[in-house]
This record gives C-alpha cells, structure tokens and sequence, in this order.
C-alpha cells in the first residue's frame, strides 16, 4: 500500500507529549494526519520531527471554536479516526479554573464527539483518564467503580466517557499514569517516573511523598499509541470499552530497601542506569493502593 492510500486521521492535541507521539506513530503507519493545537499545554518543539512530513497537516486553533472544526472537516474529512487528545490536563489548574474545564473538556468534547458521528467519519477515540475514580473505596478499584471524581478535570472527563458508552459509538481510553520519551522537561505534576529519573539522571535519590508502601500503576507511551492505532480504534464504529491499560508497570518501595519495579518494563523501557537507587521518604502518606482489576473479557495490554 502507497503512503497516499492510507485513509486520513485527525488528532487534537497534536502538539502535547502523548498527541505528538501518537500523531509520528500514525505517520510512521503511513496514515495522512490532520492535527491542530492551541498550544495551551503543548510546545511546537513537539512536533519538530514529523511537522515536515507530507502526509501531515497541522493547524492552530482550539476545540472550542464550532467554526475552526467545522472547517477542519470540510476540508479535510471525512476522517478514518478521530482521536481527542486536547484538553486542559492539569488537576491543580481545574480546580482553579472549574468553567473553563468544564468548557473545554467536557462541552467542547460532546461538541466534536457528536460532530464526528453526524458527518459520517469512522470512529472517535477519547482520552479518559485514572482521575475519573477519583479515590475508589475498594483496593483495587474495579472498572465499575468510576464515578466519583474528586476534581472538575476527572469530573469532565467521566461525563464524556459516560456519553460516549451512552451512544455506543467510539471508545473511552482511560489513561493512567503515563510515562516514556519525551522532548518535554519533568513539570510538577508529571508522571512520577519521570521525576524518578529526572533526579536519579543529576545523582538524587528519587523522592517519595509516602511511607513506600503505596503502589501505582504506569502506563509506557508506546504502549499506548500502540493501543490507539489498532482495532477497534482505527476500525468501524466501536461500543464504548474503558481499556484500562494501566498494569504495563508497577512501583513499590520500602523505606529501607531500594525502589522495586514490579515490571521489568520500565526500566527496560527507559533505558535508565537508575536501578536499585534507594529513596528518600518526605512524609506519610495514606493511599496504600491505585490499580484496577479487570472485568472478566475485558483486554489486556
């Protein structure tokens, strides 16, 4: 197959850490890729790599503006797959800024999911995240245990995923902790396995805000665009299926003995030097558990 007979995709929040990967995977597949940004929370240096690439489209502007995606679509559609990465991503600032997330997130978000569905295009994959639990009762949480978030950003998030399982047409992903490459610098609220790293690549000890008793799960970058560019996301329309792809890597710790990596995947994926590193433990903490057990049928990563 030539690289023009690929049907075309369009990824909102093309510029971010995970639209950015998942948009040069799609490339790489030799998918045509519409992607556009507003560069809220994304970085043009994210799309360095691939903005060169004929087969890729890029344009500014947000999810917000009815007629900048009505024009997307005309123009470029009919898409084989919409993937709805674009979203204000950070907890602390929903928590601030509950309207605007709300807005963005979860208005912005039925807008285009239903756009999608009434111009005919192939399929819509949404973003939904951990955060749409909130802190689950049962350890560990089940799938079905989702609905009780504690903040307008996993709040907006579940009320999409919920619309989306409602209309059965495209899939709610649900992301955990994500970590893996990326061109961007460790923020304050990243993924703690790059903060890991990040200290273990200056000589630190990695920081632990608990007693180490805790465990989390991780979710590896490539791992997910590989979850997203295959069926049923970039097949015909799908019911919605949370894939709780989480379980690709898990940390524990003790205060006296060095991190443990339950999965060799993370380090074999990082290719970090940082093994055995013991940490240092800033006060306790009183979550002991955030993983999902999987409904029977459900897949697994």
């Amino acid at each position: 197959m030539s690289r023009i007979e690929r049907p075309p995709c369009l990824v909102t929040g093309c510029a971010g850490n995970v639209g950015s990967n998942l948009t040069a995977a799609l490339l790489r597949q030799k998918y045509a890729v519409t992607g556009i940004d507003n560069f809220f929370s994304g970085t043009p240096g994210n799309m360095q790599h691939f903005q060169a690439d004929p087969l890729f489209s890029f344009h500014e502007g947000s999810i917000t503006d009815t007629g900048f995606l009505k024009t997307i679509f005309a123009q470029h559609g009919p898409f084989s797959a919409v993937f709805h990465l674009a979203a204000i991503i950070s907890v602390p600032y929903s928590m601030e800024h509950a309207d605007e997330t709300m807005r963005v997130n979860h208005e912005a978000s039925l807008d285009l999911h239903a756009r999608t569905g009434e111009t005919g295009q192939g399929t819509f994959v949404f973003a939904g995240s951990a955060a749409e639990y909130g802190r689950p009762l049962s350890e560990p949480a089940r799938e079905e245990d989702a609905g009780d978030p504690v903040s307008p950003y996993g709040l907006s998030k579940h009320l999409v995923s919920l619309a989306i399982e409602k209309s059965g047409f495209g899939a709610s992903l649900r992301f955990f902790n994500i970590y893996g490459p990326t061109r961007a610098k460790p923020g304050p609220y990243d993924g703690v396995v790059r903060l890991f790293l990040d200290r273990a690549g200056k000589g630190l000890a990695p920081l632990v805000l608990g007693d180490g008793r805790q465990t989390r799960d991780f979710l590896f970058l490539g791992t997910l665009w590989r979850r997203c560019c295959e069926p049923p996301s970039l097949g015909p329309a799908c019911p919605w299926s949370a894939f709780t792809t989480s379980a690709r890597g898990r940390a524990r710790a003790s205060r006296n003995s060095p991190i443990t990596f339950l999965n060799s995947t993370v380090w074999r994926n990082t290719h970090s030097p940082a093994r055995n590193v013991r940490a240092i433990f800033a006060f306790p903490w009183p979550i002991r558990q955030n993983s999902i057990r999987r409904q029977a049928g459900r897949r697994e990563p």
